[in-house]
């Protein structure tokens, strides 16, 4: 009975040092927690901010290699195609052409005829900054602008003798006037579709600590067979970029062989 009661006045009289020493612990714990919190918080932001810095882009792909001058680029005849004076391309609204003007450093706008009297109007628009701000001008956005009212978009692949190449087609309608349109985007020397995949070109890029250019590439036409107006249109696509210098048609259409 002893020796059971010693040890259980010895087990009795323990729990209260634990006890103690428990509640010191979590004394200490609470002091720290306030001077804890506020250097988690700085140390975070000083991670963050390195891997900001780390992450943006600073060289600018426009800056390295020849100039971009798509008059000079874009062929005037090649084939069966010339230039048709006497018809222009749908032109921005006047609020969206501001914003244009901020966006681009350069657009091209012309219309083709060939022999048997088909057209097809052209408009390109060059960034050297590529960023979000080229989604301004996607043809749904300037079509619509322009009080048409833009339906059946779709993506496809137009086979060149170079490569696939990311297109998307639409066909905007306003009144009795029937157009059909193929276009594509450029980030950097990728053609992709106008779409997250076009994001992630440009993530990628950065990722890299380079700044991507872009372009946006348009082929339209008036015609009420939509299907035989995207069959000229793949043939005016794969005949311009036969009759350019392989370096104005990895600008135009990214590398395409890489794809």
């Amino acid at each position: 009975m002893s020796s059971t009661g010693t040890v259980g006045a010895t087990t009795l009289h323990a729990a209260p040092g634990r006890e103690r020493r428990s509640k010191a612990g979590k004394a200490a714990d609470a002091m720290d927690k306030p001077f804890h919190k506020p250097f988690l918080l700085l140390l975070a932001m000083v991670v963050a901010a390195g891997l900001a810095f780390a992450a943006t882009p600073t060289t600018r792909l426009a800056d390295r290699g020849p100039k971009v001058d798509l008059e000079g680029m874009i062929p005037q005849s090649f084939r069966d195609w010339r230039i048709d004076d006497t018809i222009r391309p749908v032109l921005p609204a006047p609020d969206v052409q501001a914003k244009l003007d901020r966006i681009y450093n350069q657009t091209l706008a012309r219309t083709y005829v060939n022999s048997a009297g088909q057209r097809i109007m052209l408009s390109i628009a060059y960034g050297g900054d590529q960023s979000d701000a080229m989604r301004v001008h996607r043809p749904e956005v300037c079509y619509t602008a322009q009080g048409f009212e833009v339906r059946r978009a779709r993506l496809d692949q137009l086979k060149t003798g170079f490569g696939i190449l990311p297109i998307t087609r639409l066909l905007a309608t306003q009144g009795s006037r029937n157009e059909p349109i193929t276009y594509w985007v450029t980030v950097g020397e990728r053609a992709t579709y106008a779409d997250f995949r076009q994001k992630l070109a440009q993530m990628k890029y950065g990722f890299s600590g380079r700044i991507p250019d872009g372009m946006l590439i348009r082929a339209s036409s008036i015609d009420r067979d939509e299907k035989s107006a995207f069959q000229t249109q793949d043939d005016f696509i794969r005949a311009m970029l036969g009759a350019m210098t392989p370096s104005g048609r990895t600008k135009i259409a990214g590398r395409l062989g890489d794809q």
